[in-house]
């Protein structure tokens, strides 16, 4: 059973995922129209990068903004980075959408990243 604690992170954690993911993919969606699609998609990830260290740190896990909890976020954030860049580019030589694609790459990288991020400001 999920303690009380971790469900209402979980549900601050969805909240501000959905904000950074609609961020990531708005920014994502305008420039593939006119630059290559994983820079387009690298924009995105950095701007709302961003956004999700400031929230995470703040709404989500309730702990101040350090060297230390942004070095391991950073450090998580690049592993996931990794992660979305690779299935990205395999859904794309799949023949999904440039639109489409990212979606996909999302529904794999978010529980992932969930887990990293958890950590980050779980153990720090």
């Amino acid at each position: 059973m999920i303690q009380k604690d971790t469900a209402y992170e979980i549900v601050r954690f969805g909240i501000v995922g959905v904000v950074s993911t609609a961020l990531h993919y708005a920014i994502y969606w305008v420039l593939q129209h006119w630059i290559e699609v994983n820079i387009a998609y690298t924009v995105g990830y950095v701007l709302s990068f961003l956004v999700n260290y400031w929230l995470s740190a703040h709404f989500t896990f309730h702990r101040s903004a350090s060297v230390k909890n942004g070095m391991g976020f950073s450090g998580a954030h690049l592993v996931n980075y990794c992660l979305h860049i690779v299935l990205l580019n395999l859904f794309l030589w799949f023949g999904l959408s440039n639109e489409v694609a990212p979606l996909a790459v999302y529904a794999i990288a978010i529980p992932v990243n969930f887990i990293l991020v958890r950590f980050v400001f779980k153990h720090t």
